[in-house]
Order: C-alpha cells, then structure tokens, then sequence
C-alpha cells in the first residue's frame, strides 16, 4: 500500500474512533505525518511503509516534541525487512510503539488490546507481577515449582515478579497451572517523558533572539526541528506552537499548519516575524514581530496578544 493510503487509513481509524485528526501534514523534513486528539489524549503520529526507515533523529525529535506538549509519539507501519507486522503484536523503534493499522483500529473500534509485544529475542507478554507474586506466596507455591512449571528458571520467575516481560509458552503455563489470567494488556499510547536538558535553544533556529527574548520574559521554551514551528514556547498558563521567519509565503504555509496542529491540541501558536506588514494573524495563528517582542517586559504582554490576535475557533 502506497503511504499517502496508509496515512489516510490511520487517520479514517482515529476519526471514526472519536478523535480530531489534522489533515495529512504534506510539509517537507517534518516528524510526523498526523496529530489527533480525543479528550486529555494527544497524539503525534509518523506513518511509514517500511518502519525500518524509522531514524533515530526522527524519534528523538519526536519524543521532544510530545515531552513539550504532554502528547504521546507513536508509529502506524505496515512491514518491516522481517515480514508485514502482525495484528496483535506492539512493536517499537528508540522506545517509541509501533503498530499495524489493524492493531490500531482493532484496540480503537474493536476494543481489543494488543498483548503481545516484539523485543530483541523473540515475542512476549507483560505479566500482572504484583498478582503473580501475591497469589504464588498466597498459595504457597515455591519458585521452584513455578519454574518447573513454566519451564523456565527460579531467577526467571524472580524477574518476572520484578515486572519483566515473558516469553508467550511460559507465560500461558503459568496461566493454566494458576487458573488466573496474569498476562496484561500492552498499552501503545504509553509513553513515558525523558529528562532532557530544561534549556533546547542550541539547535540553531531561524531567529535565535527571538527565542532568547521568550526566555527572558520567563517562558519555557523548548527549541524542535522537525516541526511547522521552530519551539514549543510554555507558561504555567499557556503552550504556544511558535514559529520564527520572514513574513513570506512559506511562512503563509506554514502558520495554516500551525492553526490546524493548535486547534486539535487546543494551543495557541504564533509566528514571530523580522518585521510584520498588515495583518495580524494567519488563520488562528497571530502573527507577531521581532519589535514588538522587544518590547515586551514580562510573558503576560505577549499570552494576551496572541490570544487577541490569535483568537481560537
């Protein structure tokens, strides 16, 4: 399937599933292809044929950027050099999950999680280790007989009580010898924010002032590369998408995809300009110059701009 399909399959599931989905970002050098939005549940979603082609960079970026919105990055694919990916199956690249469009829509449509996820070795499931222990101590069932059981060894089932994943076959015997279900769901929106450095201007962006004038005036500000917008610009009362350039048409461009992105996660975004012209905003993104932010003495002057200008639909 060619992958202008396959992202538009992933984004049918999601919308039928209740969520806002963005149109397929079509921008150049972008990390993502779709965001989608259900409730508190923010999505950043990459779309490939071949999640072999999934890079490093791409994740990192990704994971950045998801950590700055409180969103979860994940991956839909189809294949990999090993075969097409298996419904039912959770699989992941750099700690990000990946899954088949089936998987996604048989959890999203069909509430039926995965319980299988794909690591180096083999294919396993998570086992409920809090439950395992309980009723084994409870039993007074020794781990030795568990291991015999299972097939595996005393330090194995020690480690699956300590909440390691197990191989399938040892898991589904202990099941049986129980006569409790202790395999669990694998939840492919989890995702778990990394620390990472509190200051991200050093990746060289378009306009670094602007930037450091956001900072001065006490915001957070998370620099990205892969995005329509060079920063995620933070408060404790508000989350900007902020682009930076020239007041031309790839900005045009890019803050209409910005509007869209800040509509689905409920953001504001602004593009801060060399010099603005006429208009104020960009379809909901406000559009900001460099003298004004210079201006600015604290981050109330600017929040209340943008959402003058930048007013949310």
């Amino acid at each position: 399937m060619a992958r202008d399909e396959l992202i538009n399959t992933t984004r049918a599931i999601l919308a039928k599933a209740g969520f806002d989905v963005s149109s397929a970002l079509s921008l150049r050098g972008i990390c993502f292809d779709v965001v989608a939005r259900r409730d508190e549940l923010v999505i950043i979603i990459k779309v490939l044929s071949n999640i072999d082609a999934f890079s490093k960079e791409n994740a990192e970026e990704m994971k950045i950027l998801a950590q700055a919105l409180g969103a979860t990055p994940m991956v839909t694919g189809e294949r990999s050099s090993s075969g097409a990916l298996e419904p039912g199956i959770v699989y992941s690249r750099f700690n990000i999950s990946i899954v088949s469009n089936e998987t996604l829509a048989d959890l999203l449509l069909e509430e039926v999680p995965p319980f299988i996820f794909a690591a180096p070795g083999g294919l396993y499931v998570r086992l409920d280790s809090d439950l395992l222990k309980t009723v084994r101590e409870d039993r007074g069932i020794s781990l030795g007989t568990l291991a015999e059981t299972a097939g595996v060894s005393r330090r194995t089932i020690q480690m699956y009580e300590s909440g390691m994943g197990a191989m399938i076959d040892a898991a589904l015997r202990i099941e049986e010898y129980l006569g409790l279900p202790i395999i669990e769901p694998i939840d492919p929106f989890a995702f778990k924010s990394e620390e990472r450095e509190k200051e991200e201007i050093s990746k060289e962006p378009v306009d670094a002032y602007a930037l450091k004038q956001l900072s001065h005036l006490g915001f957070n500000v998370t620099a990205v590369v892969k995005s329509p917008f060079e920063a995620v610009t933070r408060s404790q009362n508000s989350v900007m998408l902020t682009g930076l350039g020239s007041d031309d048409e790839r900005v045009v461009q890019r803050a209409l995809v910005a509007s869209e992105l800040s509509r689905i996660m409920d953001r504001f975004s602004v593009m801060i300009v060399e010099r603005k012209r006429e208009r104020d905003n960009i379809n909901t993104t406000a559009v900001v110059s460099n003298e004004e932010l210079r201006r600015m003495d604290d981050m109330g002057d600017l929040t209340d701009l943008v959402a003058s200008r930048g007013t949310r639909k």
